[in-house]
């Protein structure tokens, strides 16, 4: 994983609610078994018509949107199955950063197994960008170490986080590589282990 601490993106706006996990990735796609591969079947029935051809009413199609790499949805996003395609998917697609007032549990926590910064932010801040982001090229700055979220116009707000997610992002380590910055410790335990046998 690429360590995540001060990150600027394009935001994209995803007006609906309940996004569940096979609207993120539907279940036909879902037979590699490697992580890559995944971001071009993203919201895929909503992209793509059943010929496979782009829709012109789903905006993600939109050039305006093309570089998009902040996602901010409504609440409750990733319900649905605990499938962890679906942050892969986010994330080969190009989004890093997901915005919403709500998520699944399991979706939030496999997000930041795999180097995706989900934020919870309050509804109408939410429903502020979501209306800000209908400009062109509207971005915001994520900086994970102060934990903020802001534009270049007047929005600027403050977001939670537990620390380990918070480590794990900051560094760019998945929860192996967490472990082993415990290797002094762990082979320091099974050395005083072996002496007590």
């Amino acid at each position: 994983m690429e360590p995540l601490r001060k990150y600027e993106g394009i935001v994209y706006p995803l007006n609906r609610v309940n996004v569940d996990t096979d609207q993120i990735i539907p279940k036909q796609f879902l037979k590699r078994i490697e992580r890559q591969g995944f971001g071009q079947f993203l919201f895929y029935h909503w992209r793509f018509n059943n010929q496979g051809e782009p829709r012109e009413d789903f905006s993600l199609n939109d050039d305006q949107y093309r570089d998009a790499s902040v996602l901010v949805a409504g609440q409750n996003f990733g319900c649905g199955s605990s499938r962890e395609h679906a942050p892969w998917a986010l994330l080969d697609y190009g989004f890093k950063i997901i915005i919403a007032p709500s998520f699944a549990d399991i979706f939030y926590n496999n997000c930041f197994k795999n180097g995706v910064l989900p934020i919870k932010l309050k509804e109408e801040e939410v429903d502020e960008l979501l209306e800000n982001a209908k400009q062109p090229n509207y971005k915001l700055t994520i900086d994970l170490e102060k934990q903020t979220v802001y534009d270049n116009q007047s929005f600027q707000t403050h977001f939670d986080i537990d620390s380990y997610p918070k480590e794990m992002l900051l560094n760019g380590r998945d929860e192996i590589a967490m472990t082993l910055t415990l290797d002094d410790k762990i082979s320091a335990f099974e050395q005083k282990k072996q002496a007590l046998a």
